[in-house]
């Protein structure tokens, strides 16, 4: 008996399954067919392609990154390489004060290291896009991108500099609404007004005053 109930029970597990096939077979297909058609922006809001640095709003060439390294400590395929900006050189006020402090025994100042990288390297060859470092950056430096069409002919094609990237893509922006701007008609002048006064040129006089 126990075996009469299993079987009915996995035929109808079988029956199901076949249910839920026939009634995905019977939907309109949703592949895309490239390069007969392609990707509508709707459709890839939602890809996440290779990660990307993000601009700063002020300056979008220079990336929000403060170089603080997490991003590679979390990568576990060490696809991330990060160095952060040099200590820039003090300038000639800032050695005579520093030389001022140490004569009157007190310890100089010395210039800050910046809160910026200096390199940002990522091999997308190796990248399993986990997410890892898009959750644990703590400015909100890295996101993924919207590149659906990348393509190489060798491994060293998917070795980006993200710095340069993100350079790039700043300036394409600020070239879009120039050419727009450049490509646009210009506006036409609005007629002249017509004239109130019996005989002027273009104004036709009514019938009773003929």
């Amino acid at each position: 008996m126990a075996s009469i109930f299993r079987t009915l029970a996995d035929l109808w597990s079988l029956v199901v399954g076949l249910g839920i096939t026939g009634k995905q077979f019977c939907k309109p297909g949703v592949t895309v067919h490239y390069p007969r058609a392609e990707v509508t922006p709707e459709a890839a809001a939602s890809f996440r392609g290779p990660i990307e640095l993000i601009g700063l709003d002020k300056d979008p060439a220079k990336p929000k990154c403060i170089a603080c390294m997490l991003c590679v400590s979390a990568c576990p395929s060490n696809c991330i390489a990060v160095t952060r900006a040099p200590t820039p050189k003090p300038t000639p006020e800032e050695l005579k004060a520093m030389a001022e402090a140490e004569a009157r025994g007190e310890k100089p100042k010395k210039p800050a290291p910046p809160k910026a990288p200096g390199t940002w390297t990522y091999d997308f060859s190796l990248c399993s896009l986990c997410g890892s470092c898009v959750e644990v950056c703590p400015v909100d430096s890295i996101g993924f991108s919207r590149d659906i069409y990348m393509v190489g002919t060798k491994r060293e094609d998917f070795v980006f500099d993200q710095l340069a990237r993100l350079a790039r893509k700043a300036a394409a922006r600020k070239a879009v609404p120039k050419a727009e701007a450049k490509a646009a008609p210009e506006a036409a002048p609005p007629p002249a007004p017509a004239s109130s006064e019996s005989g002027a040129p273009g104004t036709a006089t009514p019938a009773s005053e003929a």
